[in-house]
């Protein structure tokens, strides 16, 4: 299901920070029935993988996310023992238009996987930019179209700046970390649940 000799084999980038970049990192014969057993994600922002019902192919790209073989290998690319270290994992379906500014990712984050699960992407917006700073999209050196099977991973850095310009619409992901500890998986756990739950609230 997953390309893991193209992890392997993938250089890590530093440039404008610590980064992979691997296209059609799912098999092509996967990502059909992927993307039909995708969750059904109608609202904006993350959602706790444990709030959301799917299908048995997406079950199992997350057995193989999760496994230790890709612990073991994202361990050795960013020189971390990632392999004692818990996961999380949160799905995004729907973008707004104010999604995407630029930020870091929580210091208790170490590496951050984003695993994109869309067709082709035409649309100037949505593509994620890896940037020299934390004021201006436009200074970046790696931009990413959130392509069907596209995987970027980076490590979690108080330079680590990343965004996107604006778009609306379906934009599908799904974002694997591993964490500093338990404790703060619990929090982060909670936060996302509680979020999730006023999201589908509001929708009715």
């Amino acid at each position: 299901m997953l390309d893991l000799d193209a992890l392997r084999g993938a250089a890590l980038q530093r440039e404008p920070f610590d980064h992979l970049i691997i296209p059609r990192f799912i098999a092509a014969d996967a990502l059909a029935s992927i993307e039909q057993d995708f969750p059904d994600v109608a609202a904006p922002g993350s959602y706790p993988l444990a709030s959301l019902q799917y299908g048995p192919a997406f079950e199992r790209l997350m057995q193989a996310l999760r496994g230790d073989e890709i612990s073991e290998v994202m361990g050795e690319k960013f020189g971390l023992p990632l392999s004692e270290h818990p996961t999380m994992v949160t799905v995004r379906g729907q973008c707004r238009p104010t999604d995407g500014k630029i930020h870091t990712d929580s210091t208790g984050k170490l590496v951050t996987v984003l695993l994109y699960i869309n067709g082709g992407w035409s649309a100037p917006g949505g593509r994620l930019r890896l940037l020299r700073t934390s004021t201006d999209i436009e200074d970046y050196a790696v931009e990413v179209p959130p392509d069907a099977g596209t995987l970027l991973a980076f490590r979690c850095t108080d330079n680590a700046w990343h965004g996107h310009k604006p778009f609306e619409g379906a934009r599908r992901s799904i974002q694997l970390n591993w964490v500093r500890d338990a404790a703060y998986l619990r929090k982060e756990q909670i936060r996302h649940r509680v979020s999730a739950f006023f999201k589908r609230a509001r929708l009715g």
